[in-house]
């Protein structure tokens, strides 16, 4: 036990003598330490927002402890080939699903009520979104309850659980439980309040503001309703299933029930419940799915994240490695005083980490001071992340000791490898293979930030693309309203008298709104000259006025003629439609297909051919569609083309015409480019973070041959003055000093195109239209970092070029 103590205590006091030597060596070379601990602080930085980000992707729905999945649905449509994913599932699914197949635990289906209006004695709120779900629902999921029973609070008809914000919107302080609100909408219906939630996270695809019991709405002949998609299916599977196993047997499930047919194939897989926030970002219908991101944007941002701090690192070591000349002599002492090279690795490695942690300190001021920035970019709040998960925290100063660790590995394997004789008699040890080590690592660094300003260039030309597109209608303009329930019963109303006005230079209604997904319906073509054909193709309820707002030009036939009596039968087919309508009849020009039968039945006929538009945005290609004339009949939106030289006060007037027809249901409004800029949100996001990035790798690359040609031009004094004395020009000399640089930028160059390339083709695939590789982005990207690097190699190189040569001479 002595003994152990005594190592102890020598240990310790070994350290302390290794820490002393670390802070003077550090305070003796101010600039290679500032520029080191900058480096790495920058690379710590941007890894840390990173992490914050992905962590926060990456922990949605982790709260919940049951082997759960979503139940969704894939459709093949024979007629065009579309097929398409689909998140909602049809009545039946669960109930049916879970008596068959023994894997199958428990599942739980919800049904989405958006603007959901409660009442509770004179106040009445109107929440953005509430649930009908299955009783089970509460069991399966984790969400705290603060009141009520798990079991039993979704159980009885007419019962409802409250988030704790909804329950002080409408009781204040009073407790809920036992109260009596009510829903007035098409249907009256009253709830008694059964449990209160504690308000849900914001990472969790579930954003409701309350729970109610789906045996309020149910009704027995639902159990038979095949076919209609309309809610969320949640299944909740035994320990160790075999999932791949278990979607194996979905085909004959589907079959005994006659859910597919020779139009429409169906098919039903499986997603984790933690995976459906990232990898639903193609589904149609997906309304349960809060701030859904696609997970290879977050693998993405993850590597980019490591590549700083890779660069980081790469630039300490060069660093390092090049005042080895400064820390030679200190060496060969040590060693022939009796220090063995252990020793003296380890010295080298408590700088490193002494280093790294000093970068800590000063990147977690930087996330700080940048974290609002980033919340706002990112649509998330990342602050509490730390004080959340402080296990996080620590892990970051775990992973910071290590990344020192491994930083410092390689200077303190190099410069304890001096040998002492040689060091003293003034030979160094910085020879050739050294030299080369580290101009792998300045090319390595400068191929990073060719290959991101190549990536930068190129990102925001297909952003600016995709925004600045012509998606072939007029969307300037023009502001969406959203309808629903009893609000869209007034559409013909509000219509009358808001085209009254002088403001207001448009309004028309549609199903849907424009910059989304359309859904699919099956309707039956009649050429005439052959049988009738089935064929299931996305569509659009729209009013008569609809092409006239957004100027979607026609290439043949006519526009919907505003008559009653032709309401629900005149229809409107893109150029895509009408081209696979013509498949059967080769040769035939499009305007052949005017006045030929389509619908549910003969009394519907084409009456136009509109040139094809984007309906969704540029990241999918145009389908065939069609647009129906519903007369002024219930639309879930309303459109209105306003006066821009007056927008603030065509909006103020729609707004009173609002409150005069609908006087108890909130109004609110978007701009349709506004909608188009959100479905552009995730390419603005991926553009502002590599642009940062880049910017980011290019600093640290700088600081880093800032050191070096530092190091360079110390190295090179004697040979400069003598130079200079005979005859050597300032410009002379700066290409003296800066040749050797440009040489590894140029090289940088060669590699960092190619992998730009192939990272950029395959990324560009992902888009519908896109913009073409040009020569000139690379060329430009390789441009700006010689540039850069000539400059921060220029300083050092024009003042040692501008030097006086005798000082130089006198001081060797």
């Amino acid at each position: 036990m002595p003994a152990r103590a005594a190592w102890r205590q020598k240990a310790k006091i070994m350290f302390g003598i290794y820490l002393k030597s670390a802070l003077r060596n550090l305070n003796r070379n101010r600039t290679y330490s500032l520029l080191n601990i900058l480096g790495l602080a920058t690379g710590l930085a941007a890894c840390i927002v990173i992490l914050l980000f992905a962590f926060y992707e990456k922990s949605f729905d982790s709260m919940h402890s049951g082997n759960i999945y979503r139940l969704n649905e894939w459709q093949t449509f024979t007629s065009t080939g579309i097929t398409q994913k689909e998140a909602a599932t049809m009545f039946p699914m669960g109930p049916t699903l879970k008596a068959e197949f023994p894997e199958v635990l428990n599942y739980s289906r919800v049904a989405v009520n958006d603007q959901y209006e409660m009442t509770y004695g004179y106040k009445r709120i109107f929440f953005p979104e509430t649930y009908f779900a299955d009783t089970a629902f509460l069991r399966m999921f984790n969400f705290p309850l603060l009141k009520g029973d798990r079991q039993t609070a979704l159980q009885k008809p007419n019962s409802i659980v409250l988030t704790e914000s909804a329950a002080r919107e409408l009781f204040g302080n009073e407790d809920p439980i036992g109260k009596i609100v009510s829903h007035f909408g098409v249907d009256t219906l009253l709830f008694t309040v059964t449990g209160i939630l504690k308000d849900l996270p914001p990472n969790t695809q579930f954003q409701f503001n309350a729970l109610q019991s789906f045996n309020t709405i149910y009704k027995p002949d639902w159990i038979n309703r095949w076919g209609a998609l309309w809610l969320f299916t949640y299944l909740e599977l035994a320990p160790n299933t075999d999932v791949a196993a278990l979607e194996k047997k979905f085909p004959d499930y589907l079959k005994k029930y006659q859910v597919s047919d020779q139009q429409i194939h169906y098919g039903l897989f499986l997603l984790p419940l933690r995976d459906v926030h990232a990898n639903a970002v193609d589904f149609i219908d997906d309304d349960i799915n809060s701030q859904k991101f696609d997970k290879r944007y977050t693998d993405i941002f993850i590597g980019v994240g490591l590549l700083v701090l890779l660069i980081a690192c790469i630039n300490y070591m060069n660093l390092s490695t090049a005042q080895s000349a400064e820390r030679g002599k200190e060496v060969g002492i040590r060693k022939t005083i009796g220090a063995m090279r252990w020793q003296l690795g380890f010295q080298f490695l408590v700088e490193s980490v002494l280093v790294s942690l000093i970068a800590l300190a000063l990147a977690l001021g930087l996330v700080r001071g940048v974290l609002p920035y980033i919340d706002n970019l990112s649509g998330r709040d990342l602050s509490p992340i730390f004080s959340m998960h402080p296990g996080l925290l620590a892990s970051v100063f775990i992973g910071t000791v290590l990344l020192g660790v491994l930083s410092g590995l390689y200077p303190a394997i190099y410069l304890s490898s001096f040998r002492p004789l040689k060091i003293l008699k003034g030979g160094g040890e910085t020879g050739k293979e050294k030299g080369t080590f580290r101009n792998i690592l300045v090319i390595t660094q400068f191929a990073s930030a060719v290959f991101l300003v190549t990536a930068t260039i190129f990102v925001f030309r297909q952003l600016n693309y995709m925004v600045k597109q012509d998606p072939g209608f007029d969307r300037e303009e023009v502001i969406t309203i959203p309808l629903h329930g009893i609000t869209s019963g007034k559409y013909a109303l509000l219509k009358h008298e808001l085209s009254v006005s002088p403001l207001v230079t448009g309004v028309t209604g549609a199903q849907d709104h424009l910059g989304g997904f359309l859904n699919t319906m099956g309707f039956g073509f009649w050429p005439g000259n052959a049988p009738m054909r089935v064929l299931f193709t996305p569509g659009i309820f729209v009013d008569p006025d609809y092409l006239t707002l957004f100027k979607i030009p026609l290439v043949a036939g006519r526009n919907f003629s505003g008559d009653t009596s032709a309401y629900r039968n005149e229809f409107l087919i893109n150029e895509t439609l009408a081209e696979k309508l013509l498949e059967s009849q080769p040769g035939r020009p499009l305007s052949w297909l005017i006045g030929k039968h389509f619908g549910d039945d003969t009394l519907g006929t084409i009456v136009g051919i509109t040139k094809d538009f984007n309906f969704n945005s540029l990241h999918y290609k145009i389908e065939p569609m069609f647009l129906l004339d519903q007369g002024s009949r219930a639309f879930n939106t309303v459109s209105v083309k306003i006066n821009g030289r007056q927008a603030r006060q065509a909006i103020a007037f729609i707004e009173s015409i609002w409150k005069n027809v609908l006087p108890e249901y909130p109004f609110s409004y978007q701009f349709l480019d506004d909608h188009f800029k959100e479905l552009y949100r995730t390419d603005n996001q991926i553009s502002q973070i590599v642009a940062i990035t880049a910017g980011l790798v290019i600093l640290i690359s700088c600081l880093g041959l800032f050191g070096l040609a530092s190091f360079s031009a110390e190295k090179r004094t004697r040979e400069i003055g003598i130079r200079k004395i005979l005859g050597a020009s300032v410009k002379d000399v700066v290409f003296l000093l800066s040749k050797h640089f440009i040489r590894l930028v140029l090289i940088s160059n060669l590699i960092a195109w190619p992998l730009a390339w192939l990272a950029l083709n395959q990324w560009i695939q992902g888009y519908a239209y896109r913009v073409a590789i040009n020569w000139w982005v690379f060329v430009l990207a390789g441009i700006a970092a010689l540039l850069i690097a000539l400059a921060t190699v220029s300083f050092h190189a024009i003042h040692a070029a501008l030097s006086n040569p005798v000082e130089a001479l006198r001081s060797e």
